[in-house]
């Protein structure tokens, strides 16, 4: 073939080839593609990768946290019920428990939701969103001292608290506000007693008077019986009056703060002696014959 006629020939095959070629797409970083056309039945596939680009594709949990103090300080009333708090955020599948200490010694009270408490006093009051509560009913001495609210994460997280119990105070007091044991009053007088409450954080309760067994606070049967309580910055003052004394009226005498603490005096009334005198001297200033002998006058 002359080389005019080749070069013919090679132009025309080129066109050729260019019309029947397939066009091959753009490859993109990361993209992963199969190529088909006329003169491959498969190109297997090509992956490119910026390693200036790598994305991880692990992610952390967050991890739980207390939303109050690590160590809180509560105070209850003796009898009362309480709350000790415990708020975690991000809790995810961990679970919540608390425990009582009592030196080396560790109480499971409750896991998760239940309780495992043999004192049913203790449950586990959970409030949403967050606050995994134990209550704690009827307070009592005992139950003062350490509580652990714990996360079981590793290591395990820990909340303390420490709960005081506070025990009423009622004291019967005259006039100086010393105690008494007893109290003398001259018949047609006016008896009038003081009882001094302290000691309650939550002054809520009510200060009863008796007479013997006889609730006085509400006394409609004698008449002349009056109670006036005013509370306190941490308690109660409350008296009692009684008109026009009487042999009847003798006795004793008790004021109480619910069930939970109370203080009484023997109070007597006296027909024509001084009770001045005897107040002065108190019982215990007379002899053993004296106080049996005005024990069976006044009776």
């Amino acid at each position: 073939m002359k080389p005019a006629g080749l070069l013919i020939f090679c132009s025309l095959l080129t066109r050729t080839l260019c019309v029947i070629a397939p066009v091959i797409p753009d490859f993109k970083t990361g993209d992963k593609k199969i190529i088909t056309g006329p003169f491959w039945h498969e190109v297997f596939t090509e992956v490119y990768e910026d390693p200036e680009e790598e994305v991880s594709t692990t992610t952390s949990e967050p991890l739980p946290f207390f939303e109050d103090p690590i160590t809180n300080n509560v105070t209850a009333q003796l009898g009362s019920r309480v709350h000790l708090h415990c708020r975690v955020h991000d809790l995810g599948d961990k679970t919540i428990s608390w425990v009582r200490r009592r030196g080396e010694e560790i109480h499971l009270l409750s896991f998760g939701r239940h309780t495992y408490s043999a004192d049913s006093r203790y449950s586990l009051a959970f409030e949403q969103p967050n606050d995994w509560r134990l209550l704690i009913q009827y307070v009592s001495e005992r139950d003062e001292g350490f509580y652990e609210c714990q996360i079981s994460a590793h290591p395990p997280l820990v909340r303390r608290v420490h709960l005081s119990v506070v025990v009423p105070k009622v004291e019967i007091v005259d006039e100086r506000g010393k105690p008494l044991q007893d109290k003398f009053y001259k018949e047609g007088s006016i008896i009038e007693l003081r009882c001094v409450v302290s000691e309650v954080p939550q002054s809520s309760r009510q200060v009863n008077w008796k007479h013997g067994t006889r609730l006085l606070n509400y006394d409609t049967k004698r008449g002349g019986v009056s109670v006036k309580t005013e509370t306190t910055e941490n308690g109660a003052l409350s008296r009692l009056y009684i008109a026009n004394a009487n042999r009847k009226d003798s006795g004793n005498y008790t004021c109480s703060l619910a069930d939970f603490a109370a203080s009484a005096v023997a109070v007597h009334v006296l027909r024509g002696e001084n009770p001045l005198a005897m107040q002065r001297g108190g019982v215990a200033g007379l002899s053993r014959p004296t106080t049996a002998l005005l024990c069976a006058y006044i009776s």
